[in-house]
């Protein structure tokens, strides 16, 4: 080998050493950072455990702010409840039952009328002619009857003197039965001109309420016209149809059948303001397959005029009493795993999970059958972080700003970013 190749193979040498070790050094780096990342993925809780359970500790001793009810003891009424449309107990379409001109009309649309009021009024001149006819007609009959009875007698006389034959007298006695025929048909006929002239004044048919008049005066009406005059309907009293559920009827018809009074409350649309009170009149003799519920009657007096025809309205139907019972507000109700249970105050702040088996809802109330005890202070607001044994801060209406919410608040975000 020359002198001058020799530095140059020394020089090739050193350069691939440098690079073998620096390549030793990047695997050997590559592969602790694999290990390193694989060992915190395989225990991503040790770094954070302590932090948590910390924070874990910091939250059960924090009391939380909840408002609370006490129970009462009381009678508890039992209603069942419906939804129900106002119906008159009867509606009429007055109609004339003659033709004519109208020539009157004598009622206010909205009037309240009673049976036998005058309405409106047709034209009787023609019927008045019709009637004069018919009298007419009835006394020339009647006169015919007079003669041919006074012709009898003198038949009778002559026969008796044997001047005429049997048979004149026979025939004038059918005469005077046909005369006295005619004579009952020409009173018919009067009697009904006279119940025509009758009909052309138009009178309520029952006591109610008008509604808007269909017909103007100077109309020609017939009495084959399908809108009528106007519509009455009956308000006072007045009824009810609502529906309840059929696993609702062996109760209802049990009281219903006993004869006692079943008390029927309409109320609102919304359910808050009561209208009228009533008592239940009648029960359906069928379930509708479709909604599977029974229609009932109420009847109410509706002195008041309250009730408005067609109106819908919420029923209440009291059924029972609960005798000395515990009350306890809705709000307080909490499902879980385990059922219906309650959180319950005690007197060291602290609270306890309470099963409770509920009664009858009315309203915001419920009766409690077994689980709770009255005079005890249930949890209605605040309950979605309780649980067992925790502290709690009790607010009340008054107490309850934004000061009083916003403390735990801040607590807690403090606790999460020191974690």
């Amino acid at each position: 080998m020359s002198p001058d190749k020799q530095p140059e193979l020394s020089s090739t040498t050193s350069k691939r050493k440098t690079f073998i070790v620096v390549g030793i050094l990047i695997l050997v780096a590559v592969i602790a950072a694999i290990y390193h990342f694989k060992q915190d993925s395989e225990h991503p809780n040790k770094q954070n455990s302590n932090a948590e359970g910390k924070r874990g500790n910091d939250d059960f001793d924090t009391p939380i702010a909840v408002a609370i009810e006490t129970t009462t003891q009381a009678d508890f009424p039992v209603y069942l409840n419906g939804l129900g449309t106002v119906t008159p107990l009867r509606t009429v379409t007055v109609k004339a039952r003659v033709d004519g001109q109208l020539m009157k009309v004598a009622f206010t649309e909205g009037q309240m009328v009673k049976e036998g009021d005058l309405l409106a009024e047709i034209d009787p001149r023609p019927y008045q002619a019709l009637l004069m006819q018919a009298q007419g007609q009835l006394q020339r009959d009647e006169a015919l009857l007079k003669n041919a009875e006074i012709d009898l007698v003198r038949y009778k006389t002559l026969l008796e003197q044997d001047s005429i034959a049997a048979q004149q007298t026979v025939t004038q006695e059918a005469l005077i039965n046909q005369d006295k025929g005619i004579i009952e048909i020409d009173r018919g006929v009067v009697e009904n001109a006279k119940l025509q002239l009758l009909y052309t004044r138009i009178t309520s048919p029952i006591s109610g309420r008008l509604g808007l008049r269909l017909l103007d005066q100077g109309n020609i009406v017939h009495a084959n016209d399908t809108n009528g005059l106007v519509v009455i309907t009956q308000i006072q009293p007045i009824s009810v149809i609502f529906t309840l559920p059929e696993d609702r009827i062996r109760s209802v018809m049990k009281k219903y059948r006993s004869g006692e009074t079943i008390p029927v409350a309409a109320f609102d649309r919304r359910g808050q303001n009561l209208l009228a009170q009533g008592q239940l009149w009648a029960v359906d003799n069928q379930i509708d397959t479709t909604t599977g519920t029974v229609k009932l009657k109420g009847q109410f007096a509706n002195d008041d005029n309250a009730l408005f025809s067609n109106q819908f309205v919420n029923i209440k139907m009291h059924m029972d009493t609960l005798r000395g019972v515990t009350i306890m507000p809705t709000a307080a109700i909490q499902r879980g795993i385990m059922g219906t249970f309650v959180y319950v105050v005690h007197d060291d702040q602290t609270v306890s999970v309470h099963a409770i088996t509920l009664g009858p809802v009315e309203g915001e109330k419920v009766a409690v059958e077994s689980g709770l005890n009255p005079g005890e202070h249930v949890v209605i607001d605040g309950a979605d972080r309780l649980r067992e044994g925790i502290k709690v801060k009790i607010i009340t209406r008054e107490s309850k700003t934004v000061s009083d919410i916003a403390v735990p608040i801040a607590g807690n975000l403090k606790n999460k970013k020191g974690s």
